[in-house]
């Protein structure tokens, strides 16, 4: 089993930034991708940002490129997500997700991925 822990929401203004982290625990996996994925109510959870865990490849939302950048740390599989001119449409819990790869790939449906972290709510006022 694979633990998630997010942290780093709050409430903050539009234009603000905010950086949140995730870090993984428990069983080790040598290949994987970690992403981040937003859910708003009533809407299903979206796919915000992925890094593949040797950063080769990572990838985002049109609805947030540009704005916001995700990162690792491998050491300790740590994965962070920097959101800068942030909107009040970026208001969601967003979510860490790890899935178990052999592959370089970042797949976007949430169901590709195993395991979840319990969410973090990220608020932005007009």
């Amino acid at each position: 089993q694979v633990q998630l822990v997010e942290s780093g929401g709050g409430l903050v203004q539009a234009g603000d930034w905010l950086k949140l982290s995730c870090a993984a625990s428990g069983e080790p996996i040598s290949t994987y991708t970690m992403a981040w994925f937003r859910r708003t109510p009533g809407k299903e959870r979206e796919f915000v940002a992925g890094i593949t865990w040797n950063g080769e490849l990572d990838d985002y939302a049109d609805a947030v490129q540009g704005r916001f950048t995700i990162s690792r740390v491998n050491s300790n599989k740590v994965v962070y997500l920097q959101m800068n001119s942030l909107k009040p449409e970026d208001t969601a819990v967003y979510y860490c997700a790890l899935r178990r790869n052999l592959i370089v790939e970042i797949p976007i449906m949430a169901n590709e991925y195993n395991y979840w972290g319990q969410g973090t709510q990220v608020t932005v006022s007009s």
